[in-house]
């Protein structure tokens, strides 16, 4: 799909390298971009963009996308777009819907429900990574790479079962992956508080990743703790780059509960140490404090082993129920990373059933003691009766470590949002604004051109493009042309469904996919596959 020629007249050029910015003319063609000159040295035809005070920059690489399905059943992707998000990164946190076949595509649907929703009449006509990507390719908003997920390989090969893997099932998940990787995902992820991620040990996750990096990928974890011994999983996930070779890209990386208060320069000094000794580790981060997934994540994982039904089994029994609240409130469950959970902290903010309203935008705690009951009952049954399909936010974080990690320079920005649900995290509709706008403009954390490229080129070359990320001749024109003056995110907890300021164009391919702040319908994108596939 090729667009007429574009002239952007006398924007301010904000290239992706860190570089100071510059005035210029930039014209795009043919899903290029074909000329930039000196503001005023410029004349072509087709449309002219005034783009005096303005800022053009590539359009920005959301690294940990959950977009998974409603990229392909809403495929104008409005909340994405209207960030200027031009390449989203999908199959992360382990969990997704490629590679299956037909019994894990039905545990997977169930699972992961609350991430993602589940599309009454939605053709889940795939089956490998190369059909998921083909998928893609007959029509989205912007562009999209993949992760090979590991949960999925491993559900695929070995079911939900909570134990090592056999020989012959270490060599089955390795050709799976490898064949995912020859069919053009990107790299692997990993979801280590997530069933059956964290049955995983450390052999499996070395074995996967000697294939990853020889097939020149990157590896994603979401790694075993975020909470409780935060730091030591982030060097077990140090350690496995260095051994194996493989490149790191750690997930949402973060350092929360009140045990990492004032710690994120632990995370980078551990980093950088690490650099040292020549690993290759980038990073991605959302600018909130609030995390989000489904509710039954926190479940330890004994009582996630065997899917959704074997969980929702044990929740009905008595006795099993009492040792799961156990985990949960005293001993602090593998699910919420070590750490007991303060039920204050645990927002509904997604339900099923009509029933179940009421509970949104309410801590647990809050609606628990309206109910009248322990809150640890409350949980349980709202899972009982949504069949696992809840989600929700923990407001955990600290405003601290936010800013001390999105300062380093091996730090990307990812969005992890969640599109569905009745309120959903405002990342999915702020997180690449909220960095422009509060972050550089009014907290002065980084300047305008260090952010842009934190969001631009530094994740494209972690991607290993050599055409996307920067603006310059010969490049692919993803691109979003934005007002620094009043760029920023309106979407809020309870109102998150909301669009960003100051974004006023922006082109995936050289299509126009946002003119003058409005979603023009066009569907330009398509898969990103792994250079060599």
């Amino acid at each position: 799909m090729t667009a007429p020629g574009i002239l952007f007249r006398g924007a301010t050029v904000v290239d992706g390298t860190g570089s100071p910015g510059y005035r210029a003319d930039v014209h795009v063609a043919a899903g290029r971009v074909a000329a930039i000159e000196p503001a005023g040295g410029l004349a072509r035809p087709g449309r002219v963009v005034e783009a005096d005070g303005l800022v053009l920059a590539p359009g920005f690489i959301d690294m940990h996308s959950h977009s998974d399905l409603r990229l392909l059943a809403e495929p104008d992707h409005v909340a994405k777009v209207s960030q200027g998000v031009t390449l989203e990164v999908l199959g992360q946190d382990g969990l997704s819907y490629a590679p299956v076949d037909d019994d894990s595509i039905d545990l997977l649907r169930a699972q992961l429900a609350g991430w993602n929703g589940d599309p009454p009449g939605f053709d889940w006509n795939w089956r490998d990574v190369g059909c998921y990507l083909g998928r893609l390719d007959k029509g989205i908003a912007v562009n999209a790479a993949y992760l090979v997920p590991h949960g999925t390989v491993r559900i695929l090969v070995m079911g939900w079962d909570d134990r090592r893997a056999t020989p012959a099932e270490l060599a089955r998940m390795r050709e799976v992956t490898a064949a995912g990787l020859r069919e053009g995902a990107v790299g692997l992820s990993a979801g280590l508080t997530y069933a059956p991620g964290m049955y995983a040990d450390l052999a499996e996750l070395e074995a996967l990743c000697e294939v990853v990096a020889a097939h020149d990928g990157y590896f994603s974890p979401h790694h075993r703790s975020y909470g409780a011994g935060a730091l030591a999983a982030y060097e077990e996930m140090v350690e496995l780059s260095l051994r194996t070779g493989c490149p790191l890209h750690l997930a949402h990386a973060t350092m929360n509960f009140p045990e990492n208060e004032g710690r994120a320069g632990d995370l980078l000094a551990l980093l950088d140490a690490a650099a040292a000794r020549g690993a290759d580790i980038t990073l991605d981060s959302y600018p909130y404090l609030a995390g989000a997934t489904y509710l039954s994540a926190l479940l330890p994982s004994w009582a996630a082993e065997g899917g959704a039904e074997a969980t929702l089994a044990r929740l009905s029994d008595v006795d099993t129920r009492e040792r799961v609240r156990v985990d949960i409130e005293v001993t602090g469950s593998d699910g919420c990373h070590g750490v007991p959970v303060d039920w204050s902290t645990i927002e509904v903010n997604g339900v099923r059933l009509d029933a179940n309203r009421h509970l949104v935008g309410r801590s647990v705690a809050e609606s628990a003691a309206a109910a009248g009951v322990a809150p640890f009952e409350l949980f349980a049954d709202t899972l009982l009766a949504e069949r696992l399909g809840t989600s929700c936010l923990m407001h955990v974080g600290h405003e601290a470590n936010v800013r001390a990690i999105m300062a380093h320079p091996g730090h990307t920005g990812g969005s992890d949002g969640l599109l569905v649900g009745d309120r959903p995290h405002p990342r999915a509709w702020g997180t690449f604004p909220r960095y422009l706008g509060h972050y550089v403009r009014e907290e002065g954390v980084l300047g305008l051109e260090e952010c842009v490229a934190h969001l631009t080129g530094r994740a494209a070359r972690r991607l290993r493009l050599t055409d996307r990320g920067l603006v310059r001749v010969g490049h692919a024109a993803d691109l979003v042309l934005f007002d620094p003056a009043t760029v920023g995110d309106t979407a809020t907890y309870t109102e998150p469904r909301q669009r960003a300021t100051g974004i006023e164009h922006v082109l995936v391919n050289g299509v126009p996919v946002l003119t003058d702040g409005e979603p023009t319908g066009a569907l330009p994108g398509h898969s990103i596959r792994r250079t060599g596939a």
